[in-house]
């Protein structure tokens, strides 16, 4: 069952195109005030639409988030707010030996310091509406093959992070979701393939030696898994029910990929989840 509540408003956060742009225009069907973020005023053209407002927002700016804030709090409808999806992201793909410090902050900055930025600044109208925050985590939340420790571990700290605040946030009548996506069709895989590519030709010789035939079969699997995935509006129904179902699961995943693996992560031993991830990958290096 979900709210009712109609005459409100809901933050989408990385909402030019995929799954964040899906789950607002789903979000507006249903009778909502969209805010949508995006980063380019050609992808608000795009995303426009009855019920979907799009704001300039990157995330890793606080001007952006303070423009936020002041259009939520100065609304001509005075509409509540009802949800926050955390929804922006980038993905890195590299070794943890190879990827430069500057490429690490600057993951983590999008992937979680700005979802805690925006979090922080709209949780007071979130508490007047007793209201609900949704984090888009990922599989990577929970498994982490090789060369996806800068990404898996951006969303195993929103795991965390998303833990913590469901429980300091609960007796005040505020819920926290997390949303685990596996394989979805969106351009967010093509560009982290094109990223991982051009990190792997800035790698040293002796790094290439070491670890080439690796991101090769990572970005081939990659690909792969995501071309095969879910389109995006299937994704976006699951955010939009996490959003607003009347009593939430504190956690949903996207695709039977995702339901699987997370799985797999709480029964299969460490060195055997190794082996499994290898053997993944084998069918793929050069």
């Amino acid at each position: 069952m979900t709210l009712s509540h109609r005459n409100e408003t809901m933050v989408v956060t990385g909402a030019s195109t995929g799954m964040g742009a899906a789950t607002a225009r789903q979000l507006a069907a249903r009778g909502y005030h969209v805010l949508a973020g995006v980063r380019r005023e050609t992808d608000g053209d795009t995303i426009r639409a009855a019920g979907v407002e799009p704001v300039i927002l990157d995330i890793t700016r606080p001007e952006h988030v303070e423009a936020l804030v002041e259009r939520v709090t100065a609304d001509a409808d005075r509409r509540p707010l009802r949800a926050l999806v955390n929804n922006a992201g980038i993905s890195v793909n590299a070794p943890v030996e190879t990827l430069p410090l500057d490429e690490w902050r600057r993951l983590f900055d999008v992937n979680l310091f700005g979802h805690i930025a925006v979090t922080q600044a709209l949780l007071p109208f979130l508490h007047r509406s007793r209201g609900r925050i949704v984090n888009i985590s990922s599989v990577g939340g929970k498994v982490a093959m090789a060369t996806y420790g800068p990404y898996a571990g951006t969303k195993f700290a929103l795991e965390a992070v998303s833990d913590s605040l469901r429980r300091e946030l609960a007796p005040h009548g505020v819920q926290v979701v997390v949303v685990e996506p596996g394989a979805v069709r969106t351009e967010m895989g093509d560009r982290g393939a094109a990223t991982a590519t051009g990190l792997a030709e800035k790698m040293s010789p002796e790094h290439r030696q070491r670890y080439g035939g690796l991101v090769h079969a990572v970005v081939a699997h990659s690909l792969r898994f995501t071309r095969a995935g879910l389109p995006a509006e299937k994704a976006g129904a699951v955010i939009v029910e996490a959003a607003t179902a009347r009593r939430p699961r504190t956690r949903y995943t996207i695709g039977r990929d995702a339901a699987f693996l997370t799985r797999l992560t709480r029964v299969l031993p460490d060195r055997i989840l190794d082996r499994v991830t290898a053997a993944t990958l084998r069918p793929y290096l050069p």
